[in-house]
């Protein structure tokens, strides 16, 4: 049986074969403004020049290329060749550097310790057993006093029911499981067909994340609710199912007996 980093590089490859809408590439709109367009809360800061920048699991031409064109040095990881591909393409339509690294978010061991100043990471964890690899490996390339952006699917977003019953959108997946969430067999917006995906409980995304050695700063959802949505739908869902939580941490630095301390 092929491991989940074998099952998922193969499906977003699908993915982007299908055109898939987390496979599309930055728009032009995008480019006007590339830092609120990866930063809408605000949370990095308007200016980016010069800083080191990872795009965890984030190919797909669009985070890689928006902070490069805003001037910061950036390094893009993603299983996927063929999301990379997509940011291989742009950058070099737009004479952008950006470095491309196929890998998966739990094991870069191609990246120095303390080399970036921000890592930014999509919705990904989902797709990893492990989400605490994917915290200690980012703590690890991240310099004292870093900033980690990361999103996340809520648990109960993993397990509500996507269609809704005459009871609503009911929980059909237990809380504490292991292994893998069964598959989707067509598009939602809340899960991608094909992938194999593990639901992480909230000890695991917020506890995980101070235990690697991080602070939480803030925390937001992205709305997307609307409840005179249609029934059904994602936004509908939204309404009574929060999909996604993105945290602001910071990497750990203080003194202890004088000498610099991260954990």
């Amino acid at each position: 049986m092929p491991s989940a980093h074998q099952h998922n590089k193969r499906a977003w490859d699908d993915n982007v074969a299908r055109k898939q809408r987390h496979t599309l590439p930055a728009t032009e709109k995008q480019f006007a403004d590339p830092v609120k367009a990866m930063d809408p809360c605000g949370w990095i800061g308007p200016d980016v020049k010069g800083k080191r920048i990872l795009c965890l699991a984030a190919g797909g031409g669009k985070h890689s290329v928006l902070f490069a064109a805003a001037g910061a040095i950036v390094t893009v990881v993603d299983l996927s060749p063929k999301q990379l591909e997509h940011d291989r393409r742009l950058a070099a339509g737009r004479g952008l550097k950006v470095r491309i690294v196929e890998a998966s978010m739990d094991a870069m061991p191609m990246l120095d310790d303390a080399s970036f100043d921000i890592v930014t990471h999509p919705v990904g964890t989902c797709y990893v057993p492990d989400i605490g690899a994917v915290y200690r490996e980012v703590a690890r390339v991240t310099v004292a006093g870093g900033l980690y952006i990361s999103q996340h699917k809520q648990p109960v977003n993993l397990q509500a029911a996507h269609v809704a019953s005459p009871r609503g959108y009911e929980i059909t997946e237990p809380y504490f499981r292991t292994g893998p969430l069964p598959p989707v067999l067509a598009d939602t917006l809340h899960r991608e067909t094909g992938t194999q995906e593990f639901l992480h409980r909230w000890e695991q995304i917020l506890g995980g994340l101070c235990k690697a050695g991080f602070v939480i700063e803030d925390v937001a959802e992205p709305r997307h609710a609307e409840a005179s949505a249609e029934p059904g739908s994602f936004k509908h869902r939204s309404h009574f199912v929060p999909p996604y939580i993105k945290i602001k941490a910071r990497r750990v630095a203080r003194k202890e007996g004088g000498k610099l301390w991260t954990p």
